[in-house]
């Protein structure tokens, strides 16, 4: 049974940070792609950041330099350190894992809220 459980969302104030964490289980962590999205009410799905099995990472323009995704594969844990946050980080963000399947990104958490107040 696959699991994807973010975890570390919640209220900051303009400029603070937060950590998320996924934890998973159920598929190959080490040679899934990971990725972190966002959506917040009435914008698309925007993906954020993503980390390959290389250890490679890749960001959105919006929090390039803020954000850094990283990866535990001995923990199958991923993560997202966000410094610097802003009012339009609100969203609500989503861990999503494409199971080897080359950025089909198959499997999803629940998601976490992140709310950043001015």
């Amino acid at each position: 049974q696959v699991q994807l459980v973010e975890s570390g969302g919640g209220s900051v104030q303009t400029g603070g940070s937060l950590r998320l964490s996924c934890a998973t289980s159920g598929f190959d962590f080490r040679r899934s792609v990971m990725a972190w999205f966002r959506q917040a009410p009435g914008k698309e799905r925007e993906e954020v950041a993503t980390i390959y099995t290389t250890s490679s990472t890749t960001y959105a323009t919006s929090v390039k330099g803020r954000f850094a995704i990283s990866r535990d594969n001995a923990k199958n844990t991923l993560y997202l350190q966000m410094n610097s946050l802003k009012p339009e980080d609100t969203a609500m963000y989503y861990c999503a894992a494409d199971g080897g399947s080359w950025r089909d990104f198959k499997y999803w958490g629940q998601g976490t809220q992140v709310t950043v107040s001015s």
